[in-house]
Protein backbone atom coordinates (compact mmCIF):
# COMPACT_ATOMS: atom_id res chain seq x y z
CA UNK A 1 0.00 0.00 0.00
CA UNK A 2 1.69 3.45 -1.37
CA UNK A 3 2.09 5.94 1.40
CA UNK A 4 -0.69 8.09 -0.13
CA UNK A 5 -3.15 5.34 -0.27
CA UNK A 6 -2.29 4.72 3.53
CA UNK A 7 -3.14 8.47 4.19
CA UNK A 8 -6.17 8.63 2.73
CA UNK A 9 -7.46 5.08 4.45
CA UNK A 10 -6.55 7.03 7.65
CA UNK A 11 -9.04 9.71 6.41
CA UNK A 12 -11.81 7.74 6.07
CA UNK A 13 -11.13 5.98 9.21
CA UNK A 14 -11.30 9.64 10.77
CA UNK A 15 -14.99 10.51 9.82
CA UNK A 16 -17.31 9.48 12.67
CA UNK A 17 -19.99 7.81 10.52
CA UNK A 18 -18.07 5.00 8.67
CA UNK A 19 -16.78 2.21 10.41
CA UNK A 20 -14.69 -0.51 8.78
CA UNK A 21 -18.17 -1.96 6.91
CA UNK A 22 -19.09 1.32 5.17
CA UNK A 23 -14.90 1.79 4.20
CA UNK A 24 -14.90 -1.27 2.56
CA UNK A 25 -17.82 -0.52 0.43
CA UNK A 26 -16.74 2.37 -0.53
CA UNK A 27 -13.32 1.59 -1.12
CA UNK A 28 -14.49 -1.67 -3.13
CA UNK A 29 -16.44 0.78 -5.33
CA UNK A 30 -14.16 3.60 -5.80
CA UNK A 31 -11.06 0.72 -6.26
CA UNK A 32 -8.99 2.76 -3.54
CA UNK A 33 -9.71 5.10 -0.38
CA UNK A 34 -7.69 7.70 -1.91
CA UNK A 35 -10.10 6.97 -5.18
CA UNK A 36 -13.04 7.64 -2.82
CA UNK A 37 -11.71 11.16 -1.88
CA UNK A 38 -11.87 11.83 -5.69
CA UNK A 39 -15.34 10.67 -6.55
CA UNK A 40 -18.17 13.18 -6.90
CA UNK A 41 -20.65 13.20 -4.65
CA UNK A 42 -23.42 12.08 -6.44
CA UNK A 43 -21.99 8.95 -7.52
CA UNK A 44 -21.00 8.07 -3.98
CA UNK A 45 -24.85 9.09 -2.96
CA UNK A 46 -26.09 5.91 -5.39
CA UNK A 47 -23.85 3.64 -3.10
CA UNK A 48 -26.42 1.32 -0.75
CA UNK A 49 -26.08 2.97 2.95
CA UNK A 50 -24.39 6.05 1.96
CA UNK A 51 -26.23 9.58 2.61
CA UNK A 52 -26.09 12.87 2.59
CA UNK A 53 -24.89 13.60 5.88
CA UNK A 54 -22.05 11.04 5.61
CA UNK A 55 -20.95 12.38 2.39
CA UNK A 56 -20.86 16.18 4.17
CA UNK A 57 -18.68 14.84 6.67
CA UNK A 58 -16.78 13.00 4.26
CA UNK A 59 -15.02 15.82 2.78
CA UNK A 60 -14.28 18.24 5.33
CA UNK A 61 -10.71 19.05 5.71
CA UNK A 62 -10.19 17.97 9.35
CA UNK A 63 -9.92 14.31 8.38
CA UNK A 64 -6.93 15.16 6.59
CA UNK A 65 -5.11 16.97 8.89
CA UNK A 66 -5.72 14.14 11.20
CA UNK A 67 -4.89 11.70 9.00
CA UNK A 68 -1.59 13.32 8.41
CA UNK A 69 -0.83 13.56 12.11
CA UNK A 70 -1.39 10.04 12.51
CA UNK A 71 0.59 9.16 9.72
CA UNK A 72 3.52 11.14 10.79
CA UNK A 73 3.63 8.73 14.16
CA UNK A 74 3.23 5.99 12.23
CA UNK A 75 6.23 6.59 10.22
CA UNK A 76 8.55 8.03 13.27
CA UNK A 77 7.83 4.66 14.74
CA UNK A 78 7.96 2.26 11.90
CA UNK A 79 4.29 0.80 12.72
CA UNK A 80 3.95 -2.17 10.58
CA UNK A 81 0.72 -0.98 9.05
CA UNK A 82 -1.86 -4.28 7.78
CA UNK A 83 -4.45 -3.35 5.03
CA UNK A 84 -7.60 -5.48 4.50
CA UNK A 85 -6.13 -6.32 1.02
CA UNK A 86 -2.90 -6.93 1.68
CA UNK A 87 -1.51 -10.23 1.28
CA UNK A 88 0.07 -10.37 4.75
CA UNK A 89 -3.49 -9.35 6.64
CA UNK A 90 -4.13 -12.14 8.97
CA UNK A 91 -6.02 -14.78 6.94
CA UNK A 92 -9.10 -15.67 9.26
CA UNK A 93 -9.93 -11.86 9.75
CA UNK A 94 -10.64 -11.24 6.16
CA UNK A 95 -13.43 -13.07 6.35
CA UNK A 96 -14.93 -11.10 8.83
CA UNK A 97 -17.07 -8.41 7.38
CA UNK A 98 -16.22 -6.03 10.23
CA UNK A 99 -12.83 -6.84 10.44
CA UNK A 100 -10.14 -3.44 11.01
CA UNK A 101 -9.58 -2.05 7.23
CA UNK A 102 -6.34 -1.30 9.34
CA UNK A 103 -4.20 -3.14 11.50
CA UNK A 104 -1.41 -1.77 13.77
CA UNK A 105 1.67 -4.39 14.64
CA UNK A 106 4.01 -4.91 16.05
CA UNK A 107 6.61 -7.02 17.33
CA UNK A 108 7.49 -10.60 15.29
CA UNK A 109 4.26 -11.94 14.44
CA UNK A 110 3.56 -15.08 12.18
CA UNK A 111 0.49 -16.33 11.19
CA UNK A 112 1.27 -18.17 8.11
CA UNK A 113 -0.06 -21.95 8.25
CA UNK A 114 -0.53 -21.78 12.15
CA UNK A 115 -3.13 -23.24 14.49
CA UNK A 116 -4.24 -19.84 16.18
CA UNK A 117 -6.71 -19.99 19.29
CA UNK A 118 -7.95 -17.43 21.71
CA UNK A 119 -8.30 -17.89 25.16
CA UNK A 120 -10.58 -15.14 27.24
CA UNK A 121 -12.27 -14.92 30.32
CA UNK A 122 -12.83 -13.19 33.85
CA UNK A 123 -10.31 -10.88 35.30
CA UNK A 124 -11.08 -12.16 38.42
CA UNK A 125 -9.79 -15.70 38.28
CA UNK A 126 -9.61 -18.25 40.26
CA UNK A 127 -6.67 -20.63 41.30
CA UNK A 128 -8.88 -23.63 39.52
CA UNK A 129 -9.31 -21.41 36.52
CA UNK A 130 -5.43 -20.96 36.21
CA UNK A 131 -4.38 -24.32 36.62
CA UNK A 132 -6.94 -25.01 34.03
CA UNK A 133 -5.65 -22.32 31.53
CA UNK A 134 -2.03 -23.27 32.19
CA UNK A 135 -2.40 -26.95 31.31
CA UNK A 136 -4.54 -26.10 28.49
CA UNK A 137 -1.62 -24.12 26.92
CA UNK A 138 0.76 -26.81 27.81
CA UNK A 139 -1.06 -29.70 26.73
CA UNK A 140 -1.24 -27.51 23.31
CA UNK A 141 2.24 -27.57 23.10
CA UNK A 142 3.12 -30.46 20.30
CA UNK A 143 0.43 -28.65 18.04
CA UNK A 144 2.40 -25.30 18.43
CA UNK A 145 -0.76 -23.00 18.49
CA UNK A 146 -0.60 -18.97 18.36
CA UNK A 147 -2.24 -18.15 21.42
CA UNK A 148 -4.06 -14.62 21.28
CA UNK A 149 -5.79 -13.10 23.83
CA UNK A 150 -6.23 -9.12 25.34
CA UNK A 151 -3.65 -8.40 27.67
CA UNK A 152 -5.78 -7.59 30.28
CA UNK A 153 -5.77 -8.61 34.02
CA UNK A 154 -6.73 -12.59 35.07
CA UNK A 155 -7.23 -14.84 32.58
CA UNK A 156 -5.70 -13.44 29.49
CA UNK A 157 -2.26 -12.09 30.93
CA UNK A 158 -2.24 -16.20 32.63
CA UNK A 159 -2.92 -17.23 28.72
CA UNK A 160 0.08 -14.95 27.35
CA UNK A 161 2.74 -15.78 30.73
CA UNK A 162 1.84 -19.32 29.69
CA UNK A 163 2.22 -19.35 25.99
CA UNK A 164 5.62 -17.85 27.31
CA UNK A 165 6.79 -20.60 29.34
CA UNK A 166 6.60 -22.87 26.42
CA UNK A 167 8.09 -20.50 23.84
CA UNK A 168 4.95 -20.40 21.88
CA UNK A 169 3.98 -17.15 20.25
CA UNK A 170 1.44 -15.13 21.63
CA UNK A 171 -0.76 -12.35 20.68
CA UNK A 172 -1.98 -9.17 22.79
CA UNK A 173 -5.09 -7.72 21.15
CA UNK A 174 -4.94 -4.04 22.49
CA UNK A 175 -7.87 -1.47 23.58
CA UNK A 176 -5.67 1.16 22.48
CA UNK A 177 -3.04 2.75 20.49
CA UNK A 178 0.90 1.28 19.96
CA UNK A 179 1.62 4.62 22.24
CA UNK A 180 0.74 3.19 25.66
CA UNK A 181 0.12 0.40 27.59
CA UNK A 182 -2.74 -0.76 29.49
CA UNK A 183 -2.57 -2.08 32.68
CA UNK A 184 0.42 -0.54 33.26
CA UNK A 185 1.40 -3.52 35.37
CA UNK A 186 2.04 -5.39 32.35
CA UNK A 187 4.75 -3.46 30.42
CA UNK A 188 7.26 -6.10 31.85
CA UNK A 189 5.93 -8.82 29.31
CA UNK A 190 5.97 -6.46 26.38
CA UNK A 191 9.58 -7.24 25.29
CA UNK A 192 9.61 -11.34 25.46
CA UNK A 193 5.87 -11.18 24.30
CA UNK A 194 7.58 -9.16 21.00
CA UNK A 195 10.19 -11.41 20.52
CA UNK A 196 7.73 -13.99 20.00
CA UNK A 197 4.61 -12.81 19.08
CA UNK A 198 3.28 -9.33 19.28
CA UNK A 199 0.10 -6.93 19.34
CA UNK A 200 -2.30 -5.90 17.40
CA UNK A 201 -4.93 -2.78 17.98
CA UNK A 202 -6.76 -0.69 14.91
CA UNK A 203 -7.22 2.34 17.93
CA UNK A 204 -5.01 5.23 16.78
CA UNK A 205 -2.66 7.01 19.12
CA UNK A 206 -4.65 9.95 19.38
CA UNK A 207 -7.79 7.73 20.31
CA UNK A 208 -9.09 8.12 23.82
CA UNK A 209 -8.74 5.29 26.42
CA UNK A 210 -12.29 3.99 26.91
CA UNK A 211 -13.90 1.08 28.33
CA UNK A 212 -15.93 0.80 25.15
CA UNK A 213 -12.84 -0.04 23.54
CA UNK A 214 -12.74 -3.83 25.10
CA UNK A 215 -15.86 -4.34 23.16
CA UNK A 216 -14.51 -2.93 20.00
CA UNK A 217 -11.08 -4.96 20.59
CA UNK A 218 -12.64 -8.10 21.31
CA UNK A 219 -13.68 -8.47 17.10
CA UNK A 220 -10.32 -8.75 16.31
CA UNK A 221 -9.63 -11.70 19.22
CA UNK A 222 -12.70 -13.60 17.99
CA UNK A 223 -11.58 -12.90 14.44
CA UNK A 224 -8.08 -13.94 14.19
CA UNK A 225 -9.10 -16.92 15.71
CA UNK A 226 -10.31 -20.52 14.68
CA UNK A 227 -11.57 -21.27 18.25
CA UNK A 228 -11.86 -19.21 20.99
CA UNK A 229 -12.00 -20.54 24.37
CA UNK A 230 -13.83 -18.96 27.59
CA UNK A 231 -12.02 -20.39 30.74
CA UNK A 232 -13.78 -19.02 33.55
CA UNK A 233 -16.37 -16.24 33.12
CA UNK A 234 -19.49 -14.16 35.44
CA UNK A 235 -22.80 -14.26 34.12
CA UNK A 236 -22.07 -10.90 32.38
CA UNK A 237 -18.80 -10.09 30.97
CA UNK A 238 -16.59 -8.74 28.04
CA UNK A 239 -15.56 -12.57 27.49
CA UNK A 240 -19.00 -13.72 26.65
CA UNK A 241 -19.17 -10.95 24.50
CA UNK A 242 -15.81 -12.38 22.54
CA UNK A 243 -17.60 -15.81 22.35
CA UNK A 244 -21.08 -14.50 20.79
CA UNK A 245 -18.73 -12.31 18.15
CA UNK A 246 -16.80 -15.95 17.35
CA UNK A 247 -19.94 -17.91 16.91
CA UNK A 248 -21.51 -15.12 14.75
CA UNK A 249 -18.19 -15.44 12.50
CA UNK A 250 -19.29 -19.24 12.67
CA UNK A 251 -16.15 -20.10 14.51
CA UNK A 252 -15.74 -22.78 17.21
CA UNK A 253 -16.45 -21.59 21.24
CA UNK A 254 -15.29 -23.64 23.69
CA UNK A 255 -16.37 -22.67 27.56
CA UNK A 256 -15.00 -24.80 30.21
CA UNK A 257 -17.18 -25.93 33.06
CA UNK A 258 -17.91 -25.29 36.98
CA UNK A 259 -19.98 -25.70 39.37
CA UNK A 260 -23.46 -23.59 39.49
CA UNK A 261 -22.84 -21.77 42.81
CA UNK A 262 -19.98 -20.35 41.40
CA UNK A 263 -20.47 -16.94 40.45
CA UNK A 264 -17.23 -16.92 38.43
CA UNK A 265 -18.51 -20.25 36.43
CA UNK A 266 -21.99 -18.96 35.87
CA UNK A 267 -20.82 -17.00 32.23
CA UNK A 268 -19.93 -20.74 30.57
CA UNK A 269 -22.40 -23.04 31.64
CA UNK A 270 -24.98 -21.00 30.40
CA UNK A 271 -22.84 -21.00 27.01
CA UNK A 272 -22.57 -24.69 27.47
CA UNK A 273 -26.46 -24.82 28.73
CA UNK A 274 -27.65 -22.64 25.79
CA UNK A 275 -25.85 -24.58 23.12
CA UNK A 276 -23.29 -21.41 22.57
CA UNK A 277 -20.62 -23.70 22.93
CA UNK A 278 -18.68 -27.16 23.42
CA UNK A 279 -17.77 -28.14 26.88
CA UNK A 280 -14.36 -28.45 27.55
CA UNK A 281 -13.17 -30.71 30.24
CA UNK A 282 -10.42 -31.52 29.29
CA UNK A 283 -7.31 -29.82 27.08
CA UNK A 284 -6.77 -32.95 24.49
CA UNK A 285 -10.82 -32.40 23.40
CA UNK A 286 -9.43 -28.97 21.52
CA UNK A 287 -7.33 -30.84 18.99
CA UNK A 288 -9.48 -33.39 18.69
CA UNK A 289 -12.56 -31.53 18.07
CA UNK A 290 -10.47 -28.85 15.50
CA UNK A 291 -8.88 -31.79 13.80
CA UNK A 292 -5.45 -30.62 14.27
CA UNK A 293 -2.97 -32.84 12.99
CA UNK A 294 0.88 -33.71 14.66
CA UNK A 295 3.76 -33.56 12.43
CA UNK A 296 5.26 -37.19 11.88
CA UNK A 297 7.19 -38.79 14.55
CA UNK A 298 5.49 -35.89 17.08
CA UNK A 299 3.17 -36.94 19.86
CA UNK A 300 1.26 -35.26 22.47
CA UNK A 301 2.31 -34.91 25.65
CA UNK A 302 -0.18 -36.87 28.74
CA UNK A 303 0.37 -35.35 31.91
CA UNK A 304 2.28 -37.58 34.67
CA UNK A 305 0.45 -36.65 37.60
CA UNK A 306 -3.07 -37.70 36.06
CA UNK A 307 -1.64 -41.34 36.05
CA UNK A 308 -0.64 -41.78 39.36
CA UNK A 309 -4.06 -40.22 40.81
CA UNK A 310 -5.63 -43.60 39.33
CA UNK A 311 -6.71 -46.54 41.83
CA UNK A 312 -5.07 -50.38 41.51
CA UNK A 313 -8.47 -51.08 39.07
CA UNK A 314 -8.67 -47.85 36.66
CA UNK A 315 -4.73 -48.87 36.21
CA UNK A 316 -5.82 -52.13 35.15
CA UNK A 317 -8.15 -50.48 32.28
CA UNK A 318 -5.43 -47.90 31.74
CA UNK A 319 -2.75 -50.88 30.61
CA UNK A 320 -5.45 -52.94 28.80
CA UNK A 321 -6.40 -49.94 26.59
CA UNK A 322 -2.88 -48.80 26.12
CA UNK A 323 -2.33 -52.39 24.62
CA UNK A 324 -5.76 -52.40 22.32
CA UNK A 325 -5.46 -48.93 21.50
CA UNK A 326 -9.46 -49.03 21.78
CA UNK A 327 -12.01 -51.29 22.89
CA UNK A 328 -15.48 -52.10 23.37
CA UNK A 329 -17.49 -51.74 27.36
CA UNK A 330 -17.97 -54.89 27.31
CA UNK A 331 -14.47 -56.68 26.18
CA UNK A 332 -12.66 -54.65 28.29
CA UNK A 333 -14.92 -55.90 31.23
CA UNK A 334 -13.53 -59.29 30.05
CA UNK A 335 -10.10 -59.01 29.72
CA UNK A 336 -9.79 -57.06 32.69
CA UNK A 337 -11.92 -59.62 35.13
CA UNK A 338 -14.59 -57.33 36.22
CA UNK A 339 -18.09 -56.32 35.89
CA UNK A 340 -19.53 -54.30 33.38
CA UNK A 341 -21.77 -52.97 35.92
CA UNK A 342 -18.28 -51.60 37.37
CA UNK A 343 -16.55 -50.87 34.57
CA UNK A 344 -18.55 -48.42 33.00
CA UNK A 345 -18.55 -46.19 36.60
CA UNK A 346 -14.53 -46.60 36.33
CA UNK A 347 -14.44 -45.58 32.63
CA UNK A 348 -16.80 -42.64 33.69
CA UNK A 349 -14.35 -41.58 36.38
CA UNK A 350 -11.32 -42.12 33.77
CA UNK A 351 -13.02 -39.98 31.53
CA UNK A 352 -13.30 -36.87 34.44
CA UNK A 353 -9.92 -37.29 34.92
CA UNK A 354 -8.88 -36.90 31.46
CA UNK A 355 -7.03 -40.00 30.96
CA UNK A 356 -9.77 -41.61 28.24
CA UNK A 357 -12.78 -40.30 25.96
CA UNK A 358 -15.43 -42.54 24.58
CA UNK A 359 -16.29 -43.20 21.13
CA UNK A 360 -18.55 -44.14 18.63
CA UNK A 361 -20.28 -48.15 19.27
CA UNK A 362 -19.54 -48.28 23.12
CA UNK A 363 -15.65 -48.10 22.46
CA UNK A 364 -13.07 -46.15 24.98
CA UNK A 365 -9.62 -45.31 23.96
CA UNK A 366 -6.55 -43.73 26.17
CA UNK A 367 -6.09 -39.57 25.75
Amino acid sequence: MTENNLLHVLALQHVSNIGDITAKKLISNCGSAEAVFKEKKQNLIKIEGIGSTLLNDLFKPHHLKAAEEELHFIKSNNMECLYFLDEDYPDKLKHCIDGPVLLFQSGNINLKQQHIISIVGTRKITTHGIAFCEQLVEQLVPYNPVIVSGFAYGTDITAHKAALKHNLQTIGCLAHGLNQIYPKAHKKYMVDIEKNGGFFTDFWSSDTFDKNNFLKRNRIIAGLSEATIVIESAERGGSLVTADIANSYNRDVFAVPGRTTDSQSLGCNNLIKYQRAQLLSNPIDVPYILNWQLEDGVKPSIQKQLFVELDDQEKVIFGFLKEQNKQQLDVIALNCDMPIFKVAGMLLNMELKGVIRPLPGKLFELI
